[in-house]
């Protein structure tokens, strides 16, 4: 996928290179020395009378090439068309071919350069591009108001970036008008001019700093006056009981009240159900109990083929189910209000509601408080199916309390959680149907990643039923029929108990967000900073997303909670750049930064480096042998802009890609470092020695053929 250079933009570039070659080889950075200009000015004013327009029309055109070239021309030119036109006729000329000459270097860096850079960088990146996407009109004016900023290296840099041609020209033109105007001016003196130091005094360029600093002033000024606005209609306490308030004690509110705990501020933790969330008590820790037992199962079955004679394999359903409660109730500990009361932490148990951005409510009871963290999470969207609620449907926040393996289990729902459910029930007995009205599983992987998981599915027993899009549930004798829509057709799937996993919708009503007047579109609307419409108020987790992953709620828990507690002195932008993902189907899928399918979607270029894990040692004696390293690099280099890993512990062994990019260390550094024998780590080398086996340089090694063949004689 690596761009190559086109002929015309090789021939850009040699124009570029020859003009400014040109320049210096016909010896014309002497001819615009401010002795020359002084020499010439006579001449100069006498051309002015006769042709006026003829030598108004060169100017420009000179001044917009020495722009577009880069040339250390700028000054000189300005000061003599100061000297030869005046105040008023030399401001226009300047003031547009300058605009004119800059938005042609603009352009030429975006055309030779961009596309390099960006595919280098790119990822490094997002947050420039983004920033500039936002407010680069902003940026681009304060550079160009501080004159000791050169004006060609902004011209040059802000091509590289996202900012649009036609910003950077009108910007740029307002810009540099304040510095136009004084070296012009400074023309019209030439002749009492005797160093190009005397324009630029030190109170000349200490204004222009100030010039620099007062859009920042301003915005400064603007942001205090838009709280003040937002913050009109609520009274502020004199004191507060708080320095901060967390609503919901999920994984997201446990790390934002722990870390205001640890550094001494004054904190409640406001939880209307159980602690932990639905992490601790309905997602992750019971879901993997469950997985556990079912793998347990799915492995006694598969004992023959390493010569081990189990028998049948029998499930007790009820044992398994207490089995998984024991998970969570060991786990509770850790998430308890015991063990955040001896932090430091205030917690109450009851119903939240924020009535106005300074005063909590729990229960009716008051609580004044400097910021708020919103913490509340998400619950199981379940679609306005006709019929569905006259079947006692299932979903992952109830289906815990069974005691019973359902005989027909319907699953709706191909995403990651329906995927690990389906597999699971299967394993442990139930006949399963999964339902999913797009044409694949797990939307977010690769096809490829789809179909394997797929057909392990299948292989578990799983009736995998894609393209089937839910209408409506009818009664059916002592069970029920799940209707859908193929095509044209209706086709009937009956069952016994449904379970309905077709994603989660975050917890936004109920606790005062609409009588203060928070934007919510399917999330609580955040900044980058995580703030809200109000700056001391903030939200994170599953109720401000992007992701819904437990380790992705507790990343933006310090974000929010330290953005809340010291957001005065300084505030730290989330970063979203390095974010893993494991879906705990057997074997896993796991994933960190770009899959091939995004990549094609962002129009990112990418080399792939695979590695089969039918080849591992480890893989082939546990029996194993299933799934593939994958690994997406910048073309010719071994930064790594994404890797997904399907296989037994594929979600232990992203680790090493996650540190990876995380810190900057690419495929070489992975291969040098030494992994232990056996181990499915090494499956990581062995994708990073592929890697480097395909960049082997192959002229250097013909050679050490022909030196080693010498030595032989």
């Amino acid at each position: 996928m690596k761009r190559k250079l086109t002929p015309f933009r090789w021939l850009v570039v040699i124009v570029l290179l020859g003009g400014i070659v040109a320049f210096f080889a016909l010896g014309l950075q002497h001819q615009l020395s401010l002795d020359a200009l002084k020499a010439r000015e006579h001449d100069l004013q006498a051309f002015r009378l006769s042709h006026p327009i003829w030598l108004a029309a060169g100017v420009f055109l000179v001044y917009v090439a020495v722009t577009a070239l880069s040339l250390p021309a700028a000054t000189l030119l300005t000061l003599a068309t100061g000297a030869v036109f005046g105040l008023l006729e030399g401001t226009l000329l300047v003031s547009f071919a300058s605009s004119v000459g800059a938005t042609l270097a603009f352009l030429a860096s975006r055309f030779v350069l961009r596309d390099a850079v960006q595919q280098r960088f790119g990822k490094r990146l997002s947050t420039i591009n983004e920033g500039m996407h936002r407010e680069g009109a902003f940026y681009l004016f304060t550079l160009r108001l501080v004159p000791v900023i050169p004006f060609f290296a902004v011209n040059l840099v802000m091509g590289l970036t996202t900012l649009r041609a036609w910003t950077f020209y009108w910007v740029s033109q307002l810009g540099m008008l304040a510095a136009t105007v004084l070296y012009v001016n400074a023309g019209t003196q030439l002749a009492s001019l005797h160093s190009l130091s005397g324009i630029l005094s030190p109170r000349i360029v200490g204004s222009f700093a100030l010039l620099g600093v007062f859009p920042l002033l301003a915005r400064w000024i603007t942001a205090r006056v838009k709280a003040r606005r937002v913050y009109v209609r609520w009274p502020k306490p004199a004191k507060f009981d708080r320095n901060l308030v967390v609503i919901g004690a999920g994984s997201a509110g446990l790390v934002s009240a722990y870390i205001a705990a640890t550094v001494r501020a004054k904190v409640t933790l406001i939880e209307k159900h159980a602690m932990g969330g639905d992490c601790l008590n309905t997602g992750c820790v019971p879901s993997k109990a469950l997985i556990h037992a079912a793998k347990l199962a799915a492995q006694a079955r598969e004992a023959g083929r390493a010569g081990v004679r189990v028998g049948s394999v029998q499930v007790d359903f009820r044992a398994v189910m207490e089995r998984v409660q024991q998970a969570v109730d060991t786990v509770a500990p850790h998430d308890s209000v015991e063990r955040y009361r001896e932090l430091g932490v205030d917690v109450q148990h009851g119903h939240a509601r924020i009535v106005s951005p300074w005063v909590v409510e729990v229960d009716g009871k008051p609580i004044s408080t400097r910021a708020i963290v919103i913490a509340s999470g998400a619950e199981p969207f379940v679609p306005p199916i006709s019929g569905i609620e006259g079947c006692a449907y299932l979903t992952s926040d109830t289906l815990w309390k069974l005691r019973e393996l359902p005989p027909r289990l319907l699953v709706m729902g191909g995403g990651p959680i329906g995927c690990e459910l389906a597999q699971a029930f299967a394993r442990l007995g139930s006949h399963v149907t999964q339902v999913e009205a797009m044409d694949r599983l797990l939307l977010r992987e690769d096809d490829e990643v789809s179909a394997f998981v797929q057909r392990r599915l299948a292989d578990d027993g799983v009736d995998v039923r894609t393209g089937h899009r839910a209408v409506a549930v009818e009664r059916d004798g002592d069970g029920h029929v799940l209707i859908c829509e193929v095509g044209s057709e209706h086709v009937r799937l009956p069952f016994d108990q449904l379970l309905v996993a077709v994603g989660r919708k975050p917890r936004t009503t109920g606790f005062g967000l609409e009588e203060l007047g928070i934007p919510v579109e399917r999330t609580v609307n955040t900044d980058a900073y995580l703030a809200t419409l109000y700056p001391n108020i903030h939200a994170c987790g599953d109720v401000a997303g992007p992701y819904q992953f437990t380790h992705t709620a507790a990343h933006q828990a310090w974000y929010a909670s330290v953005n809340a507690l010291f957001g005065q002195f300084r505030r730290f932008r989330v970063d979203y750049s390095v974010i893993p993902a494991v879906t705990f189907v057997d074997p896993e899928v796991a994933r960190v930064g770009l899959n091939e399918r995004e990549a094609r979607e962002q129009e990112v270029e990418y080399e792939l480096t695979r590695y089969e894990l039918d080849d591992l040692d480890r893989a082939i004696t546990e029996d194993r042998a299933r799934g593939f390293v994958q690994v997406l690099t910048v073309p010719g280099r071994d930064r790594i802009l994404g890797a997904t890993i399907v296989g037994a512990h594929a979600g232990e062994m992203l680790a090493e890609f996650v540190l990876a990019m995380r810190h900057g260390l690419g495929l070489n550094k992975i291969l040098g470092t030494i992994h232990a024998y056996p181990t499915w780590a090494e499956a990581n080398k062995y994708a990073a020695g592929n890697w480097k086996k395909a960049h082997a340089p192959q002229r250097v090694l013909g050679w050490l053929a022909r030196y080693h063949s010498w030595r032989r004689g």
